[in-house]
């Protein structure tokens, strides 16, 4: 099978080229793709069998629609998420979409508790003022977080494991959100709340559910209205989840203490690309947010350890292989285009 892996970079290309030769034994020839697959690009996968996208490529209706024309039959997502994948086109065209279900939900939550931890000691804003001499802590004062309430959104495998560090590991009164409610989370004593309680009452508020047309924008004006002044929000989930324009109006008025996001809802434009040497950044709502001395922005780089690479890259070869051999993914790397 012929694999056109598009928003290609060097990282994807080490562990890609070495699976390869591992699971699929060499037999998958992959051409790699620094664009993304979008409509400009699209005609870069003709003759290939097959395409594989990360989290901000848009697959779009013109996108599918345009693969199905060359004879591609599969779509191979690298990340947990396929909100960015028409469906609906996906399925008019008989095209089976794969995903990568368990890519390593501990590099998420460990990296959720990380910008938990640096936005509340500071301990980004104290090493840059050692590396400049000045060794003052003023300013750098920052909280226990045993006793803390914290409200986890979303308790799938990352949730749950952000729920276990917070309330095991550092002793936080930890409460939660989610529409299907998990035994193993209750199991280690995390109570559900309403959204409602969970915004009044928590002191941080951690994001870790997927993006539907019911939760995008569930961090809003109103919502943010309703928490306690100081909180904490993190968002290690998907960008659009908060509404950018809201907590920023909210960090102005002091209602919100610290923001810690690894994604951002317009990131497409801006993350995974070195704009070190431009004169200025296009996105002004990105600067405005990033002007924040209590915001801490990574680029989505949640996912990035050595395990959920490879386990990428074997979910990637696993799919694409049983749909050589099978005609279908099953299991949880298969998307139900409905």
């Amino acid at each position: 099978m012929k694999i056109a892996v598009f928003s290609a970079k060097p990282y994807d290309e080490e562990y890609m080229t070495k699976t390869n030769e591992v699971l699929g034994q060499g037999k998958h020839e992959i051409k790699y793709i620094k664009s993304p697959l979008d409509e400009a690009h699209v005609p870069l996968a003709q003759g290939c069998d097959a395409v594989c996208v990360f989290v901000n490529d848009p697959v779009t209706e013109v996108v599918v629609d345009a693969l199905a024309s060359y004879g591609i039959k599969l779509i191979l997502c690298r990340c947990a998420g396929y909100n960015n994948v028409n469906l609906a086109a996906c399925k008019k065209h008989g095209i089976t979409v794969a995903r990568v279900p368990k890519y390593s939900p501990y590099a998420t939550a460990e990296h959720s508790v990380a910008l938990m931890m640096t936005l509340n000691r500071k301990t980004h804003r104290a090493y840059n003022r050692v590396r400049e001499g000045d060794f003052s802590i003023n300013g750098l004062m920052g909280f226990d977080m045993n006793g803390k309430k914290v409200g986890v959104i979303g308790t799938g495998k990352i949730g749950y494991l952000v729920c276990k560090i917070l309330k095991c590991g550092f002793g936080c009164d930890v409460v939660a959100y989610d529409v299907y409610q998990s035994a193993e989370v209750k199991s280690i004593g995390v109570e559900y709340v309403d959204l409602d309680t969970l915004f009044r009452t928590c002191d941080i508020i951690s994001l870790h559910c997927p993006l539907f047309n019911n939760t995008k924008y569930i961090i809003n004006d109103e919502a943010l209205e309703k928490m306690k002044k100081g909180v904490m929000i993190i968002n290690a989930s998907r960008g659009a989840l908060v509404d950018t324009k809201a907590v920023i109006k909210h960090l102005k008025n002091g209602k919100v203490g610290s923001l810690g996001v690894d994604v951002y809802e317009n990131e497409a434009n801006t993350f995974y690309e070195n704009h070190s040497s431009d004169l200025y950044l296009s996105d002004e709502l990105l600067l405005r947010l990033m002007s924040f001395k209590n915001v801490l922005v990574t680029s989505h780089q949640a996912f990035f350890t050595q395990e959920a690479m490879q386990n990428i890259a074997d979910s990637v070869f696993h799919s694409a292989t049983q749909y050589q051999t099978e005609g279908k993914v099953t299991g949880e790397e298969f998307v139900p285009c409905e």
